[in-house]
């Protein structure tokens, strides 16, 4: 298997370019080479991509590709989300496939995603690239990358590890399945996405890989949520709490991204916590299906439902601690 990463250097940034310049690492099996090469944020000699959803992450896609010079064609389902980004020059679009090259797509779900494709693909074109950065289905990716070919075109599945925040902000991880052509066909997209990138395999293959990094991003999210309630029950501060958990051998980043959330409730989104749950949901299908019973992502599911119950599904995935928070208070009026 290939693994071809992007590191960000630490350096001055500008409008166009916040990482001037990004190292490219390959590291290969026995018979192939080892290379790097230096790429840059600015569009290659095609700035035209299209962008299919505007969601939080679509959005946030969005924006990085304008400030990065790039001339995206946006289409959002309810079309009054393209008009601040149409006003920053993003080109509102019927049909971003008819429009560009490449496309990105960024919508809910695999059945969202092939709901919407049934209009678009009519203007598919040979030599086209679809970039599906969906959390969703690999048996999904797998055929619609089968169906794309016949037409001569192709399909990365590019999900995309991190926030929109961290998106916006270039930090987020971006898995890549796909032929290796198509891949190196898109490589000055690539540090517009995120700050590293892997390109794990074929078509499907990020997919299955988005799917490992959101059972463990999730894990620990929920741990990070029993800790702080459990230290209060046990009369400690959360906060004093927190800042002890981040300098011991517990840390994980989540208490850098969620955990002044959980401690102030504030549950702005940046990932709604009812996403992660129709992920959780795929994870468990998608391991019964090789025989797989996942314990602990199973009592994950329970208690995203449980905040879902609690009216937390459009909040910030951070808000899984009032789900930790009810139980506790339900198991002591028990009692």
């Amino acid at each position: 298997m290939v693994l071809r990463c992007f590191f960000s250097p630490v350096g001055a940034r500008h409008r166009y370019a916040p990482f001037p310049s990004l190292c490219y690492a390959a590291l290969l099996s026995d018979t192939d080479y080892a290379c790097k090469e230096t790429c840059r944020m600015q569009p290659d000699n095609d700035p035209d991509i299209g962008v299919i959803g505007l969601g939080l992450m679509g959005t946030a896609i969005t924006e990085r590709l304008l400030e990065a010079g790039w001339r995206p064609h946006i289409w959002n389902r309810s079309a009054e989300k393209t008009g601040p980004l149409a006003e920053r020059g993003a080109i509102p679009s019927s049909n971003p496939i008819a429009d560009c090259r490449r496309v990105i797509i960024s919508l809910y779900s695999s059945d969202v995603v092939d709901e919407v494709l049934q209009k678009f693909l009519v203007a598919l074109k040979p030599g086209q690239i679809l970039i599906d950065t969906t959390t969703g289905s690999p048996e999904f990716s797998e055929r619609l990358a089968a169906r794309l070919q016949l037409r001569g075109a192709a399909l990365l599945d590019a999900p995309i590890s991190g926030s929109s925040e961290q998106t916006r902000r270039g930090e987020a991880c971006v898995i890549v399945g796909g032929d290796t052509d198509s891949f190196t066909q898109c490589r000055s997209l690539w540090p517009v996405l995120g700050g590293s990138v892997f390109h794990v395999g074929g078509s499907g293959s990020a997919a299955r890989m988005k799917l490992v990094t959101n059972l463990v991003l999730g894990l620990n999210r929920a741990a990070l949520a029993e800790g702080l309630v459990y230290a209060a029950s046990q009369g400690i501060s959360p906060s004093a709490a927190l800042e002890v958990l981040r300098g011991s051998p517990a840390y994980s980043r989540q208490m850098d991204t969620k955990g002044s959330k959980m401690l102030a409730s504030d549950y702005t989104v940046q990932a709604r916590l009812t996403q992660h749950l129709k992920d959780v949901r795929l994870i468990l299908e998608t391991a019964a299906q090789s025989g797989l019973s996942l314990t602990l992502t199973a009592a994950h599911q329970q208690l995203l439902e449980r905040a879902e119950i609690l009216g937390f599904g459009a909040a910030d995935n951070s808000a899984v601690i009032e789900a930790v928070r009810a139980g506790l208070q339900s198991d002591v009026t028990s009692h």
